[in-house]
């Protein structure tokens, strides 16, 4: 079972002072949750879906870890949000609507209104935290929004050199780089990475992009968390030791095709030693609930199964021995191919919500309001808490080696 487990807030048995953070673009919570886990209490919580706002107050109300501490969410438009009470607060953490960068959307990218970034940098410039984090989709790295990457870091970086009334984006752009170049200070020192959630222990080869800054004047080095899993040792867990299928007890007749047809890459992987752990799959992910279709029951919350999936080119489920593939949100909140599960015979069915949030690592009793659809767009647009904790953690240390 690939759910997220929330550490006490202790260091060697003795309290620690909770870090104090604005959660924007919270959506269902999982950058939130996996932030809380670290330690950090969210004073503002602001979100504008009506069904992600519910989400996150039914789970408040029932007490579920972590959001039972949460402030109370402001449902609305961030522009419409005051930061004037929140001045120094140590993180500013969330995820801009990717819509406009979504590999699956149509690509107005900075023309789109719904991209949401300036008012992340209006955040930090009203709010002048010691850190902020904020997560996008892999789309935004194409090479056709390069420019527009850039003027995104670079607004990150000098957040008080706000665009004029009426300037235009790249005019902005270049008053920025020629500040840079000018040798004008960073007010905030920021990375960026790309990240493949699998190689951190999450069920799902989601990839995604992370910006992470800290204030200039507590700088210390920094790097982001390294990676924990990988796809070689899962194989190597499948192919060459066999560990795999005896931790699942699956016979051989009930295993698919073993994928290495290169000899020398068994070979390597043989030899190879034990850096990383195994990619976790969706057999690991959800081995221990029983078959929706097959075997209906009432005994998991929110594991119904779902007619209709049908497979299409480019959609045909995801493999059960490997990670899934990318949740997305679908079009209309309808999901596609990338929501279904693939098994060994070949046969397809939808993921049940249950399934879908322990692919995303959500703990199990976490409760998600709204149609099918609308809750497979809240688990198609959410942070895996899981990597959200590893990238918590390492920021949070950082913050408290500082303080």
């Amino acid at each position: 079972m690939a759910t997220a487990s929330f550490p006490r807030n202790t260091l060697q048995g003795e309290q620690i002072p909770p870090l104090q953070s604005i959660e924007l673009f919270a959506g269902a919570g999982g950058l939130g949750m996996g932030f809380s886990g670290c330690g950090v209490q969210h004073q503002a919580v602001v979100e504008w879906s009506k069904h992600a706002c519910e989400t996150l107050r039914i789970n408040k109300r029932y007490g579920v870890k972590p959001i039972a501490h949460w402030a109370d969410v402001t449902e609305g438009d961030v522009r419409h949000f005051d930061f004037s009470g929140f001045a120094g607060l140590d993180l500013i953490t969330g995820g801009p609507p990717c819509q406009p960068f979504s590999m699956g959307g149509k690509h107005r990218g900075f023309l789109d209104e719904r991209d949401m970034f300036p008012q992340a940098v209006r955040a930090i410039r009203e709010v002048r935290p010691k850190a902020f984090v904020f997560e996008n989709v892999k789309g935004l790295t194409r090479a056709s929004f390069y420019n527009y990457f850039n003027y995104i870091q670079l607004q990150l970086e000098y957040p008080s050199l706000q665009a004029r009334v009426g300037e235009e984006w790249l005019e902005h752009l270049g008053r920025l780089e020629q500040h840079k170049t000018a040798g004008g200070h960073s007010e905030y020192h920021v990375v960026a990475r790309l990240v493949n959630a699998a190689d951190y222990g999450v069920p799902q080869k989601r990839e995604r992009v992370f910006f992470v800054g800290f204030r200039a004047d507590i700088h210390r080095p920094w790097t982001f968390p390294s990676k924990t899993h990988s796809s070689d040792a899962l194989l190597r867990d499948q192919w060459v030791t066999g560990d795999y299928w005896e931790r699942h007890k699956v016979a051989k007749r009930s295993r698919p095709e073993c994928p290495i047809t290169n000899s020398k890459k068994m070979l390597a992987l043989r030899d190879s030693e034990e850096l990383y752990l195994p990619w976790q799959t969706v057999r690991d992910a959800i081995n221990d609930l029983p078959d929706p279709e097959q075997h209906p029951t009432l005994l998991f919350q929110a594991h119904k199964f779902q007619p209709g999936a049908r497979s299409y080119p480019g959609h045909t489920g995801s493999p059960l021995d490997e990670p899934a593939k990318a949740l997305k949100a679908g079009d209309h909140g309808v999901p596609g191919g990338e929501n279904m599960l693939r098994r060994v015979d070949g046969s397809i069915r939808y993921f049940t919500v249950r399934e879908c949030a322990r692919i995303q690592t959500f703990p199990d009793e976490f409760v998600f309001e709204g149609s099918w659809g609308e809750i497979m767009r809240q688990l198609g647009n959410a942070v895996p808490v899981k990597l959200a904790q590893h990238v918590a953690d390492a920021v949070c240390n950082q913050l408290r080696a500082v303080a």
